[in-house]
């Protein structure tokens, strides 16, 4: 049998002492999750489902407060090198370039000035950035601020990418080209999983080959949909697929309750 790239297995997460006589609250509870290698994921629910709380136990920066968080069948133990994290807001450094940006965790590895240059330029002209890479983030759009967010989390060539809303902040029709760019990216690099929380359910379709619906407060897997939309996708096309309106419409009913 394959380790499979991620598993969680009976965790629950509690913010609190564990004192019964003061308040505590279980964002995860009791939950249990295995992903294979190279499989892309959507995690969508209400807010405060524990989306990010399992992103975080992922990246090694929370630890459950019960049950057991994998990684290649390791425990999880601590922040990971080989994983990328992208949270909503691209977070760019303001006083570094776009590819200054992008070499940032190649700079801490130690690669050389030139591998490094190599490297940034190369994520850079992936994601149409080329002609930008000496401009600062406020000469940049908030959608080109984003590619560069991604260029600078795969940089380091992770095997498990981590993104929290990556897209949420920008608008419907940039959310769509920067959504097309990430995916075709992704599907050029076969074998890194990918673990990506969303509000948007669209999106979720749209990108994921599994879609996770959590429950509200406190979260648990509600249900765990195959996406049947083979690879490579035209995200812009996909929308008029009846396939893809009908995973949509399945999972909603799914999702429709937690909302509430």
């Amino acid at each position: 049998m394959t380790t499979p790239s991620v598993e969680l297995k009976n965790v629950s997460l509690i913010f609190g002492d564990g004192d019964p006589r003061n308040e505590n609250v279980t964002a995860v509870d009791n939950t249990s999750l295995e992903i294979p290698t190279g499989q892309f994921v959507a995690i969508v629910g209400p807010s405060g489902c524990g989306k990010t709380t399992i992103l975080n136990m992922l990246a090694g920066l929370i630890k459950p407060t019960l049950g057991s968080v994998k990684r290649n069948g390791q425990e999880v133990e601590g922040p990971s090198r080989d994983i990328g994290y992208m949270l909503a807001r691209s977070a760019l450094s303001p006083w570094r370039t776009a590819k200054q940006n992008v070499e940032l965790g190649l700079e801490i590895r130690g690669m050389t000035k030139q591998e490094r240059s190599k490297k940034s330029l190369e994520l850079l002209s992936q994601l149409r950035l080329e002609g930008f890479a000496d401009s600062y983030p406020s000469m940049l759009s908030q959608g080109m601020q984003q590619r560069v967010a991604i260029a600078r989390t795969l940089a380091i060539d992770p095997d498990l990418w981590l993104l929290d809303e990556p897209f949420g902040a920008l608008d419907a029709q940039t959310r769509l080209t920067v959504q097309s760019e990430f995916i075709s990216l992704w599907e050029s690099n076969p074998g890194k999983t990918v673990i990506f929380v969303t509000h948007d359910l669209e999106e979720a379709v749209l990108l994921a080959d599994r879609v996770i619906v959590m429950t509200a407060r406190p979260g648990k897997i509600k249900s765990d949909t195959t996406v049947p939309i083979p690879r490579p996708r035209i995200v812009d096309e996909l929308k008029f697929d009846p396939v893809f309106t009908e995973t949509e419409h399945k999972i909603w009913k799914e999702l429709r309750d937690e909302l509430v």
